[in-house]
């Protein structure tokens, strides 16, 4: 199947809503699980462990890398000390990498932390005055971290003493924040670069979607509503060959990428997040089936026919038709299942001369269909990126990998529509959130500062 993209059709629409495409179910609950942007009822107690995004994106100031960021504890007030955000010390923060296309995990970047406290009992305070450096002695709490490098040959640490940056704690603590950071961002060997610690939380949209989808009429739109929160952020620079099978990015550029968190509970690590494509268990599962979506490997996706049943005939699409008037495709929708399960096929968009596959993001090899997060790393950075990604004709954008400019939110909502089908927008869907209120910074980590101003006096 060709899906069909008219890019005249797309310009100046300016669409965006917050409701997800596709969705995925599991088939059990594990009693440790939970996961993203406190979707899943048991990840409400735990925001520690909370994966909320996942990026994956051909560097845009060093193509032949790729760079993977991972979000953690939504919601994160600038001010909301004593404690502030510290990473769970008894948790494995996962990236992982399919490059073979059977939605096992080949490789994985694992970080691990640890505390490193000399408040002692006699201060609230986590500095005694301005904190300029990470090793400045008025800087009373940090945290370290271990990331290792685990594959089915052996593991390797790559870090062994890393530092993450704290978090901000204020204009008076840390007057140069930007300074803190940098001085976090470690080597790693063969080039790569990896960092840890608080940012911006760059996914924008209105969250009033869940109030009848914003109204039941359109008219709760424009509040980008996690504008001014922070989150945690882990990120990795590595070269294309650490990442592609066989170390070889020109015979299979294809790589799937999900994120997980393993939290230590009754003498073992259990799988309590997992994070791929964006926003695919948060508004699209059902209440019952979203703790365990989170504790499923994407090995056994396929296996799940509540998943395929989802992908085929999505909730949203009938949701739209039955509050907006917005006919729904015909089921099944083989569309969605290579967006959201396979990758797709057949290019869509412009295809330049210099890109010889006729493949946008789906795997050369023998594919197993899986719910991860697709990028194909042959696709080069886009001079004049999209933020409507491949429907708007950029093909390095969502949801051939996922850039902090995506508005992912409108990509899968118009996908549930038929805009890939049709080649078509549905005029005045919005939800008028078309980009982060910050913008991205130039060079890794690419993900904007934190916050240091409360979310109310924004």
């Amino acid at each position: 199947m060709e899906l069909r993209i008219n890019r005249r059709a797309l310009v100046g629409l300016g669409l965006a809503a917050a409701v997800a495409a596709s969705s995925m179910a599991a088939l059990r609950t594990d009693p440790g699980t939970a996961s993203s942007h406190r979707e899943a009822p048991k990840i409400l107690g735990m925001p520690q462990v909370d994966n909320t995004d996942v990026y994956a994106f051909v560097s845009p100031d060093k193509p032949g890398t790729v760079t993977l960021l991972a979000n953690w504890i939504p919601f994160q007030e600038p001010h909301g000390g004593p404690n502030f955000y510290p990473w769970d010390t008894g948790a494995r923060y996962n990236i992982k990498i399919d490059n073979d296309g059977d939605a096992r995990t080949d490789i994985t970047y694992q970080w691990t932390f640890r505390d490193e406290d000399r408040r002692g009992n006699d201060t609230f305070l986590s500095n005694k005055g301005p904190v300029t450096s990470l090793d400045d002695p008025d800087l009373l709490y940090r945290q370290r971290y271990t990331l290792k490098r685990i594959t089915p040959h052996g593991t390797r640490t790559l870090v062994s003493d890393g530092v993450a940056a704290p978090s901000n704690l204020g204009p008076a603590s840390m007057p140069d924040y930007a300074t803190l950071r940098a001085q976090s961002i470690a080597g790693v060997p063969g080039g790569g670069r990896t960092f840890a610690g608080q940012s911006d939380e760059a996914f924008f949209l209105d969250l009033r979607v869940f109030d009848f989808l914003y109204g039941g009429d359109l008219s709760e739109v424009g509040q980008d509503t996690t504008r001014g929160y922070n989150v945690n952020t882990i990120g990795l620079q590595v070269p294309q060959k650490d990442l592609a099978l066989k170390g070889d990015p020109e015979r299979n550029p294809v790589i799937g990428v999900c994120s997980t968190t393993d939290k230590f509970n009754g003498g073992k690590y259990v799988q309590v997040s997992r994070l791929c494509n964006p926003l695919v268990n948060e508004v699209v599962a059902p209440a019952g089936l979203k703790d365990a979506y989170n504790a499923l490997d994407p090995s056994r996706d396929a296996d799940v026919a509540p998943l395929v049943k989802r992908v085929n005939d999505p909730e949203v699409a009938r949701l739209l038709q039955a509050v907006y008037g917005i006919k729904a495709p015909s089921t099944p929708r083989d569309d969605l299942v290579q967006i959201f399960l396979t990758g797709v096929a057949k290019r869509t968009g412009p295809i330049k001369a210099d890109l010889n596959s006729q493949v946008l993001n789906k795997d050369a090899g023998k594919l197993r269909p899986s719910e991860m997060l697709r990028l194909n790393m042959s696709i080069p950075p886009s001079k004049d990126p999209n933020r409507l990604g491949v429907l708007g004709g950029d093909l390095q954008g969502f949801p051939n990998g996922r850039r902090l400019i995506d508005d992912v939110v409108d990509i899968e909502l118009q996908a549930v529509a038929g805009a890939a089908l049709s080649g078509k927008l549905v005029p005045g869907l919005t939800d008028k959130v078309d980009r982060n209120d910050k913008p991205s910074l130039q060079s890794f980590p690419y993900i904007p500062l934190p916050s240091n101003v409360a979310v109310n006096q924004r």
